[in-house]
Protein backbone atom coordinates (compact mmCIF):
# COMPACT_ATOMS: atom_id res chain seq x y z
CA UNK A 1 0.00 0.00 0.00
CA UNK A 2 2.64 2.47 0.74
CA UNK A 3 3.92 2.06 -2.92
CA UNK A 4 0.39 3.13 -3.96
CA UNK A 5 1.05 5.84 -1.29
CA UNK A 6 4.71 6.71 -3.50
CA UNK A 7 2.40 7.02 -6.60
CA UNK A 8 -0.34 9.30 -5.55
CA UNK A 9 2.05 11.44 -3.25
CA UNK A 10 4.48 11.35 -6.89
CA UNK A 11 1.66 13.06 -8.82
CA UNK A 12 1.01 15.46 -5.94
CA UNK A 13 4.59 16.60 -6.33
CA UNK A 14 4.21 16.73 -10.34
CA UNK A 15 1.23 18.63 -10.21
CA UNK A 16 2.85 21.26 -7.88
CA UNK A 17 6.60 21.22 -10.06
CA UNK A 18 4.48 21.84 -12.89
CA UNK A 19 1.67 24.31 -11.58
CA UNK A 20 3.62 26.71 -9.83
CA UNK A 21 6.65 26.32 -12.51
CA UNK A 22 4.37 27.52 -15.18
CA UNK A 23 2.86 30.06 -13.29
CA UNK A 24 6.46 31.27 -12.33
CA UNK A 25 7.88 31.04 -15.77
CA UNK A 26 4.68 32.65 -17.63
CA UNK A 27 4.73 35.46 -14.91
CA UNK A 28 7.72 36.82 -12.63
CA UNK A 29 10.84 34.74 -13.53
CA UNK A 30 9.57 35.51 -17.29
CA UNK A 31 10.16 39.29 -16.70
CA UNK A 32 13.15 39.14 -14.85
CA UNK A 33 14.70 36.42 -17.03
CA UNK A 34 13.68 38.54 -20.12
CA UNK A 35 15.56 41.94 -18.96
CA UNK A 36 18.83 40.38 -18.47
CA UNK A 37 18.84 37.63 -21.34
CA UNK A 38 16.40 38.79 -24.05
CA UNK A 39 18.34 38.09 -27.39
CA UNK A 40 19.12 34.38 -26.02
CA UNK A 41 15.25 33.37 -25.50
CA UNK A 42 12.75 32.00 -28.16
CA UNK A 43 10.07 33.66 -28.80
CA UNK A 44 7.92 30.49 -27.69
CA UNK A 45 9.41 27.29 -25.42
CA UNK A 46 8.73 24.04 -26.81
CA UNK A 47 6.01 22.44 -24.87
CA UNK A 48 7.34 19.37 -25.76
CA UNK A 49 11.01 19.75 -24.19
CA UNK A 50 9.48 21.81 -21.05
CA UNK A 51 7.23 18.41 -20.80
CA UNK A 52 10.21 16.18 -20.73
CA UNK A 53 12.11 18.53 -18.30
CA UNK A 54 9.40 18.38 -16.00
CA UNK A 55 9.21 14.22 -16.13
CA UNK A 56 12.86 14.11 -15.73
CA UNK A 57 12.92 16.48 -12.35
CA UNK A 58 9.61 14.25 -10.94
CA UNK A 59 11.65 11.44 -11.61
CA UNK A 60 14.49 13.17 -9.84
CA UNK A 61 12.39 14.53 -7.07
CA UNK A 62 10.33 11.00 -6.41
CA UNK A 63 13.24 8.63 -6.54
CA UNK A 64 16.11 10.75 -5.06
CA UNK A 65 13.97 13.05 -2.50
CA UNK A 66 10.23 11.73 -1.50
CA UNK A 67 11.52 7.97 -1.47
CA UNK A 68 14.48 9.01 1.02
CA UNK A 69 11.74 10.87 3.69
CA UNK A 70 8.80 8.40 3.59
CA UNK A 71 12.04 5.62 4.18
CA UNK A 72 13.72 7.31 6.71
CA UNK A 73 10.23 8.29 8.45
CA UNK A 74 11.47 12.26 8.24
CA UNK A 75 10.07 15.13 5.91
CA UNK A 76 12.96 17.28 6.84
CA UNK A 77 15.37 14.44 5.37
CA UNK A 78 12.74 14.60 1.84
CA UNK A 79 12.98 18.56 2.37
CA UNK A 80 17.15 18.77 2.44
CA UNK A 81 17.12 15.95 -0.15
CA UNK A 82 15.21 18.12 -2.43
CA UNK A 83 16.75 21.08 -1.47
CA UNK A 84 20.37 19.45 -2.26
CA UNK A 85 18.79 18.13 -5.94
CA UNK A 86 17.10 21.81 -6.34
CA UNK A 87 20.57 23.27 -6.19
CA UNK A 88 22.67 20.48 -7.95
CA UNK A 89 19.80 20.42 -11.18
CA UNK A 90 19.50 24.06 -11.45
CA UNK A 91 23.32 24.99 -10.50
CA UNK A 92 23.95 22.68 -13.39
CA UNK A 93 22.11 24.51 -15.59
CA UNK A 94 22.75 28.11 -14.57
CA UNK A 95 26.66 27.95 -14.24
CA UNK A 96 26.97 26.27 -17.57
CA UNK A 97 25.35 29.20 -18.46
CA UNK A 98 27.18 31.33 -16.78
CA UNK A 99 30.59 29.77 -18.80
CA UNK A 100 29.41 29.67 -22.09
CA UNK A 101 27.24 32.51 -22.82
CA UNK A 102 28.19 35.77 -23.36
CA UNK A 103 25.03 37.79 -21.85
CA UNK A 104 24.19 35.29 -18.96
CA UNK A 105 24.45 37.23 -15.47
CA UNK A 106 25.61 35.62 -12.21
CA UNK A 107 22.17 37.61 -10.67
CA UNK A 108 20.56 35.24 -13.04
CA UNK A 109 22.22 32.29 -12.01
CA UNK A 110 21.59 33.12 -8.48
CA UNK A 111 18.08 33.58 -8.41
CA UNK A 112 17.47 30.85 -10.23
CA UNK A 113 19.48 28.52 -7.93
CA UNK A 114 17.84 29.74 -5.07
CA UNK A 115 14.26 29.01 -6.85
CA UNK A 116 15.34 25.54 -7.94
CA UNK A 117 16.57 24.80 -4.37
CA UNK A 118 13.30 26.29 -2.87
CA UNK A 119 10.87 24.61 -5.72
CA UNK A 120 12.35 21.14 -5.83
CA UNK A 121 11.79 21.03 -1.76
CA UNK A 122 8.43 22.10 -1.69
CA UNK A 123 7.27 19.75 -4.26
CA UNK A 124 9.36 16.71 -2.09
CA UNK A 125 7.54 17.75 1.29
CA UNK A 126 4.11 18.40 -0.62
CA UNK A 127 4.59 14.78 -2.10
CA UNK A 128 5.90 13.41 1.52
CA UNK A 129 3.22 14.28 3.16
CA UNK A 130 0.30 13.58 0.79
CA UNK A 131 2.23 10.25 0.36
CA UNK A 132 1.89 9.86 4.55
CA UNK A 133 -1.53 10.98 4.49
CA UNK A 134 -2.39 8.46 2.08
CA UNK A 135 -0.52 5.73 3.75
CA UNK A 136 -2.07 6.57 7.15
CA UNK A 137 -5.65 6.79 6.00
CA UNK A 138 -5.33 3.04 4.22
CA UNK A 139 -3.24 1.65 6.65
CA UNK A 140 0.20 1.21 5.38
Amino acid sequence: MLFQACGLGSLAGAFFLFGVGFVCLSGVTSRFSRLRVCALLVASASLVSACWLCLVSVAGVVSLALFSGVRGGSFVRGVVVGAVLGLVAYGTYDMTNLATLKNWSLSLSVVDMAWGTFLTSLAATSGYFITTWIAARSGG
